[in-house]
C-alpha cells in the first residue's frame, strides 16, 4: 500500500479508501490510485483486512452430498448471490452423514475464516450430535423443519404435493400412487405426508408408498414392482431422477406413459422436458432459493440479529406430455 501510494503521489490513507471502495475520495485521484495498483500488481490483503475490520466476508456451507440435484443448484445458486455481495463461500462436507460427522465438520467450521454459516443438512442431527455453532456465527437452514430454533428457507413442498396430486385426480385418476425418497430426508419425509393428507381429503385410498434413494437406479427398481400393479393409473415421484428410471421401467414392462400409467416428478430439472415423454413436474425455484438463504444470512451478520421462522419459496405445476385421462 506504501508503494502505491508514493506510485500515485497520495497518502496511504488514500489507498486505503479506493482499496475499501469508499466515495470520499475524488473521481481523478481514484483514477491516479486504480492505475498504479494496477502498474505495481496490488492486490488487497484479505487477511489483514480482516483482522482490521472483523470480517471475512466469507460464507460457510455444510452440506451431507453434492450429488443431489436440489443441493448442487442450491449451492451454484448461493454462490452467485454471494458474489453479487462480495461474499465468498466454502464449502464444508459432511462426508458421512453421522452425528460424528456433523460433529467434525463444526469442529472444521471453528478453525475457518467464515462469517456465516448455511446449513443443507438434516438439522436433527445437530440435535443428537451435540454440535455448538462457534460463537459470533449466524446460520440459516435450508430444507429443514427447524424454524422454531434456526432461520429456515424452504420451498412450498407440501403445496407443490398438493398441485401435484390434485391435477392427477381431477384427471380422472381414483388414487395416486407414491415413490417417496429416503425417510432420513426432511424433503422426502414432508412430500409423502402432504401426498397421503392429499389423498384422505379427497376421501381416496392411500396405496402403499414406495421408496427410493433419489437415484434413477431406485427409480427404475420400484417401477417394475409399481408396473406389476393392474390398479396403478397414476404416481407421484418425488423427484424427477427417480421418474426417469420409473418411466423407463414402465416402458420395459410394456405399459405406456401416460396412456397406461401417468407419472408427475418434483423439482423441475433442466432436462424433464426432453424426458420421453415430456415431464409433468413440480417446478422448484432453487434460484430464489440461494438467493434468499445469503439475504436472510447477510441480514444475521450486518444487524447481528436472530431470528427465527421459515421463508417459503413458492412452487408450481409444471404440466406436459406425461399425464392424461386414465384409460
Amino acid at each position: 500500500m506504501g508503494d502505491v501510494a508514493r506510485h500515485a503521489g497520495v497518502s496511504p490513507q488514500t489507498v486505503s479508501r479506493v482499496s475499501n471502495g469508499l466515495d470520499t475520495v475524488v473521481d481523478e485521484t481514484r483514477e491516479r490510485v486504480l492505475a498504479s495498483m494496477r502498474e505495481l500488481g496490488y492486490r488487497p490483503n484479505s487477511a489483514a483486512r480482516a483482522l482490521k475490520s472483523g470480517e471475512f466476508r466469507t460464507i460457510g456451507i455444510i452440506l451431507f452430498t453434492l450429488s443431489t440435484t436440489g443441493n448442487v443448484r442450491t449451492v451454484e445458486a448461493i454462490a452467485a448471490s454471494a458474489a453479487a455481495q462480495g461474499y465468498a463461500i466454502t464449502l464444508i462436507p459432511v462426508t458421512v452423514p453421522t452425528q460424528e460427522g456433523v460433529r467434525g465438520a463444526f469442529t472444521r467450521l471453528g478453525e475457518l475464516a467464515v462469517d456465516a454459516v448455511i446449513l443443507l443438512l438434516e438439522v436433527h442431527l445437530l440435535d443428537t450430535a451435540r454440535v455448538s455453532i462457534p460463537p459470533g456465527v449466524q446460520v440459516v437452514v435450508a430444507d429443514s423443519d427447524a424454524g422454531e430454533q434456526y432461520t429456515v428457507v424452504d420451498t412450498a413442498q407440501a403445496d407443490g404435493t398438493r398441485q401435484a396430486v390434485q391435477h392427477l385426480l381431477e384427471l380422472g385418476h381414483s388414487t395416486v400412487h407414491h415413490l417417496a425418497g429416503p425417510q432420513e430426508s426432511y424433503a422426502a419425509e414432508r412430500r409423502a405426508a402432504a401426498w397421503r393428507t392429499t389423498l384422505e381429503e379427497a376421501g381416496r385410498e392411500v396405496p402403499p408408498v414406495e421408496r427410493g434413494d433419489w437415484s434413477p437406479t431406485s427409480g427404475y427398481a420400484a417401477g417394475l414392482r409399481l408396473a406389476a400393479r393392474d390398479d396403478c393409473t397414476a404416481i407421484f415421484v418425488a423427484n424427477d431422477q427417480m421418474a426417469l428410471g420409473l418411466v423407463r421401467a414402465l416402458h420395459d414392462s410394456g405399459k405406456r406413459v401416460p396412456e397406461d400409467v401417468s407419472v408427475v416428478g418434483f423439482d423441475d430439472l433442466p432436462e424433464s422436458s426432453e424426458f420421453l415423454p415430456p415431464l409433468t413436474t413440480v417446478h422448484q425455484d432453487f434460484a430464489e432459493v440461494g438467493r434468499r438463504l445469503v439475504t436472510q444470512v447477510l441480514r444475521q451478520v450486518r444487524e447481528g440479529v436472530h431470528e427465527t421462522g421459515t421463508d417459503l419459496v413458492p412452487t408450481r405445476l409444471v404440466v406436459r406430455a406425461s399425464t392424461a385421462r386414465p384409460a
